[in-house]
């Protein structure tokens, strides 16, 4: 009985050793290879749509007038978020719809992507003079 239990417990520390060693054999974590970056459409209240190169973002703002509308501004559509990998600069294009003018150029622009927060901001106003970014 005693060797019996000795070739268990060399049996259970040669696997121990082997476990650690191949746990320590694995190659650290990689670096995040790709990150999200966001388009804001700011409340202009004016309408467009932001695009990014590469592309990715293609973000529509609808014009809203909060005078004579009862209802929220209604959300951005398409793609506002898209992944990027780290180290790609964008470029944003900022093109109005028909009524309303680019108040507030897309900032920063363009962006280097980085690990963790990355955006862009821009602002339409429609042309007849309400806006809400001076």
């Amino acid at each position: 009985m005693t060797r019996n239990r000795s070739v268990w417990r060399a049996t259970g520390v040669a696997t121990a050793l082997a476990t650690a060693a191949a746990i320590a054999s694995v190659a650290p974590a990689q670096a995040q290879s790709t990150a999200q970056l966001s388009a804001y459409v700011s409340d202009g209240w004016g309408g467009g749509t932001i695009t990014s190169q590469p592309a990715g973002i293609n973000c529509h703002q609808s014009a809203w007038d909060p005078y004579t509308s009862s209802q929220p501004q209604p959300q951005p559509t398409g793609t506002c978020t898209a992944s990027f990998e780290v180290g790609t600069t964008v470029t944003f294009a900022a093109t109005p719809d028909s009524g309303s003018y680019v108040n507030f150029a897309p900032s920063p622009n363009p962006v280097t992507v980085h690990t963790g927060y990355n955006y862009t901001a821009v602002v339409f106003c429609p042309d007849d003079g309400l806006c809400s970014a001076g």
